[in-house]
């Protein structure tokens, strides 16, 4: 999750965080990042930026009952849901408020750092990436997942713009922003400036698949920071917005609804 105020969830977003986002899109992403991590038993993980705690959770799991896992995010109520779920088998979760530019631990405290989708948001990114490496172990790993830019995804391309016609310039501006650090040199210069080394970067696509875009756009919009602006926009601004939106995509629907491509650069470096 993030740590600029425009893009805090609040009210009851986080909820459809987890119902709509996370099944759909970050749970994928998060299996996806938790294979390239390769975490150990026994190992000390942090999850950055954790949100309502999917790879915190994949990362309890692989790490076992006599690993660390813990999960910081700035969002009190993305965390409120994280702490609410049921807890999974492996090691025991500790959910922490905080900042990542200004990480509430000492130094050498994790093997691994993960983060899933934060770092684009963080006020600070280079801040927040010599606090990673200043948490880890000496020779501990970093892997993180960033969005590559807009144009890779289609679905989040048209409901941008979209946005920007039917709502305000604002709100697309809301939708583009997950996708602000989609060049590779920027990330690999940002990586290896907060003293990191061995930078490996792999780009990964994974379908997004929904049955129903009359369904899913709205739940879309309903777990995020926009959800405020698109529902004082009205009925037909609304409607307009699912209508361009489907014409966009159409060539991404099939017999059992639609699948969208989705583009990460994940990170493996070291500290």
């Amino acid at each position: 999750m993030s740590e600029q105020t425009q893009w805090q969830l609040s009210g009851s977003a986080p909820e459809s965080y987890e119902r709509s986002l996370v099944p759909v899109i970050f749970a994928p992403w998060a299996a996806a990042l938790i294979e390239r991590a390769a975490l150990q038993p026994g190992e000390r993980v942090l999850d950055v930026a954790c949100g309502t705690g999917i790879v915190a959770r994949l990362a309890a799991l692989q790490v076992g009952s006599h690993g660390q896992v813990t999960g910081l995010d700035i969002n009190p109520g993305m965390l409120a849901v994280a702490r609410a779920l049921p807890p999974g088998s492996g090691a025991t979760i500790d959910w922490r408020e905080g900042s990542a530019v200004a990480l509430p631990f000492a130094d050498a405290t994790f093997d691994v750092v993960l983060c899933q989708q934060g770092l684009q948001f963080f006020p600070d990114r280079l801040a927040a990436l010599r606090e990673i490496r200043r948490v880890l172990s000496p020779g501990g790993r970093l892997t993180l997942a960033v969005w590559r830019a807009n144009q890779h995804h289609p679905f989040f391309g048209a409901l941008a713009d979209a946005l920007t016609r039917h709502v305000s310039s604002e709100a697309g501006a809301g939708g583009r922003a997950p996708f602000a650090l989609g060049e590779v040199t920027e990330l690999r210069t940002l990586i290896t400036g907060a003293g990191f080394s061995d930078v490996r970067i792999r780009i990964e696509i994974l379908p997004m698949r929904v049955a129903s875009l009359e369904q899913y756009v709205p739940e879309q919009l309903a777990a995020t920071p926009m959800a405020g602006a698109v529902a004082a926009a009205g009925e037909s601004a609304r409607a307009a917005l699912l209508q361009d939106i489907s014409t966009a995509v159409q060539a991404y629907g099939d017999d059992e609804g639609w699948a969208f491509p989705m583009e990460a650069h994940i990170v493996s470096a070291r500290a």
